[in-house]
């Protein structure tokens, strides 16, 4: 019995050639500095540094000043309740009272209106103690026309005029006689009503008060303003 024959071998197909791949590294890249960037920066810390500067050397200029807490009336006494201190830049323009005044203020009056908020000036302040404290005040209500219109202020001097009445008879001699005047000061005013309608506290002598007060409750009384000293 003849030997099994052998299947003849087959050779293996050979495997293709892989190429050779060469590895390559990219270099880094180098950050470039901004330069601008940074110049920016300096000038923003440059200014900063002369704003500080700034705010620093300005509050070192600041001065304690008087200020007013309430309104307060032309005429009216001024009280240490009616002050406040505020803190204000020095500027040779503002003429602000000092806050080491305020018991000078206390008890003085001023000549115009004070409103909440602002600063006091010397301005404000009525000449001497106050408007009248030695004489006799009259209120007298003034009709429009009767007066300068928008001019007149506490501390200005009058000349309160005797007018006529309608009604009145007067003769051709009378007539060009000069008017019969009383001399006052102005203490205080109100504001117009709807008519134009003004009622103005007057300060006279003691011998014209009851005089003033006898013209002005007739209705004749008319005011005239005298110059004001510069």
């Amino acid at each position: 019995m003849e030997p099994p024959v052998a299947a003849p071998t087959v050779p293996r197909p050979a495997s293709p050639v892989r190429p050779d791949v060469p590895i390559t590294t990219t270099a880094p890249v180098k950050r470039e500095r901004r330069w601008s960037v940074v110049a920016l920066c300096i000038v923003l810390a440059v200014l900063a540094g002369l704003g500080a500067a700034a705010a620093v050397t300005s509050a070192g200029d600041r001065v304690q000043v008087l200020a007013v807490a309430r309104d307060v009336p032309a005429g009216q006494a001024i009280t240490d309740a009616d002050l406040a201190v505020a803190e204000v830049s020095a500027d040779a323009a503002l003429t602000p009272v000092p806050a080491a005044d305020r018991a000078s203020v206390v008890g003085k009056r001023p000549a115009v209106d004070l409103r909440k908020g602002g600063l006091l000036t010397s301005s404000q302040m009525a000449a001497g103690g106050g408007l009248g404290d030695d004489r006799q005040q009259v209120g007298v209500q003034i009709k429009r026309g009767q007066a300068p219109a928008g001019t007149l202020a506490p501390g200005d001097d009058v000349l309160a005029v005797t007018t006529p009445t309608e009604g009145d008879q007067t003769s051709a001699k009378d007539a060009e006689a000069p008017p019969a005047t009383i001399k006052a000061k102005i203490v205080s005013l109100s504001r117009p009503d709807a008519s134009g309608t003004v009622v103005v506290n007057l300060a006279v002598a003691p011998s014209d008060g009851p005089l003033l007060a006898t013209r002005a409750a007739l209705g004749k009384i008319s005011l005239v303003r005298e110059p004001r000293s510069n």
